[in-house]
């Protein structure tokens, strides 16, 4: 992933993009609109982000399968000012990578977002005695200081699927200390599963100002997530999609890739795409998605076509756990196995097997499975597969 150099990139693809905008100071105020242009240079789209007074491309960077600090850099000098982490990601290493390529620029020049995963238990979603509002903020130091920073702009309470642990006390308490001790500047929250739920908890709350939610044309609840949406963006809510490409699958040829960004971003409601992006050729890509967001009818019959098959994105719809005789926490693990075969993050998807509290031995002494998955996924296939991470020594996959 690093061979390439940031000098190497521009001498190859400057060309192709026609020069890169300089995007407005990132706390102007503006309507959804195209950035100006100079000679040679093309229009980036941006939308404002909810009622919070910023705005963004339309696609940024979500850096959570990216380690290369010249993509990094790439990205944040093509005008992807916004830059989406976790503090868990890499086991922290994202965070400590961004903090080296944003030494020394101005402050206003990036808008970071991180996260905070609150443990809890992955069958009911219930927290663990551990998760407290001392916990939360112990991490959001760690991350200040991988970042090396004062402030994060987005901190988000991470992965949360029920609208009682949207409500978490001392999530809340966390965020609210945070914001009056100057080390955040807008509260958030994620979610990648039971996306309507948690959007309208969000809206309820009038506490927090961004979503991060799943989003792309492979859900079949997608009318259930465009009206919770609209609810948001009335509520002035910022929103922010992830899973666009409906399983990580970056390796999908660029027009599926293209048509599924489009299709995401149809919706008015969503402010940005964080677009997982590790390598050069994406990044152009993206950014040229940014110039025009037309869904041509060619594209559309693409992303119906590709509805068609299985993938690797799972709907969280959470048919499957009732009839699984071991009570496995099944769209987590269909998550984990994405993170293998869509993100190539094998990391990720072990540190995600670690907290599910697994028993040691899955899938091999039910005989008929019972689960019958409505994407069609072959679960207890894909499940022993995945969880083989278990064996590998951590250090054999570190960065």
């Amino acid at each position: 992933m690093g061979k390439i150099n940031r000098r190497d990139f521009f001498r190859s693809s400057v060309a192709g993009l026609g020069g890169f905008l300089v995007l407005p100071a990132l706390d102007h105020r503006a309507e959804e609109g195209k950035g100006e242009k100079s000679k040679g240079q093309k229009k980036f789209l941006y939308r404002n982000l909810g009622k919070t007074g910023v705005k963004l491309p339309v696609i940024t960077m979500g850096v959570m399968n990216s380690d290369n600090p010249n993509l990094i850099r790439a990205a944040l000098e093509a005008g992807m000012y916004h830059l989406d982490t976790a503090h868990g990601y890499m086991r922290g290493k994202n965070e400590e990578v961004i903090g080296s390529v944003i030494k020394g620029r101005p402050r206003d020049s990036f808008f970071i977002a991180t996260k905070i995963y609150l443990p809890r238990d992955e069958s009911s979603g219930l927290p663990r005695e551990t998760a407290t509002e001392q916990f939360f903020l112990s991490r959001l130091d760690t991350s200040l200081k991988r970042l090396g920073l004062d402030h994060v702009d987005i901190l988000y309470h991470h992965n949360v699927w029920t609208r009682d642990f949207a409500f978490y006390e001392p999530a809340l308490k966390g965020l609210e200390k945070a914001k009056k001790d100057g080390k955040v500047r807008f509260a958030g929250i994620t979610t990648h599963r039971n996306e309507p739920e948690v959007i309208e908890a969000a809206v309820e709350s009038k506490f927090y100002e961004v979503i991060q939610i799943a989003y792309n044309h492979r859900q079949k609840h997608g009318p259930k997530i465009r009206e919770a949406l609209a609810k948001a963006g009335r509520a002035g809510l910022g929103v922010v999609a992830m899973k666009t490409l409906g399983g990580g699958q970056r390796n999908l040829e660029k027009a599926e890739a293209r048509a599924a960004l489009k299709w995401v971003l149809q919706d008015p409601n969503v402010n940005t795409i964080i677009a997982g992006f590790t390598t050069f050729d994406q990044l152009e890509l993206d950014l040229s998605v940014m110039e025009d967001l037309t869904l041509k009818p060619a594209e559309k019959s693409l992303l119906e076509r590709m509805k068609m098959t299985a993938g690797l994105y799972c709907q969280g719809c959470e048919q499957c756990l009732q009839s699984c005789r071991q009570n496995l926490p099944i769209p987590d693990l269909m998550r984990g196995y994405m993170y293998v075969y869509g993100y190539r993050n094998l990391i990720e998807a072990q540190d995600l097997l670690a907290s599910l509290n697994l028993p040691s031995t899955l899938c091999q002494d039910c005989g008929s499975c019972r689960v019958k998955c409505a994407s069609g996924f072959d679960v207890p296939a894909r499940i022993r597969d995945v969880v083989r991470l278990r064996e590998v020594p951590p250090e054999f996959l570190s960065a």
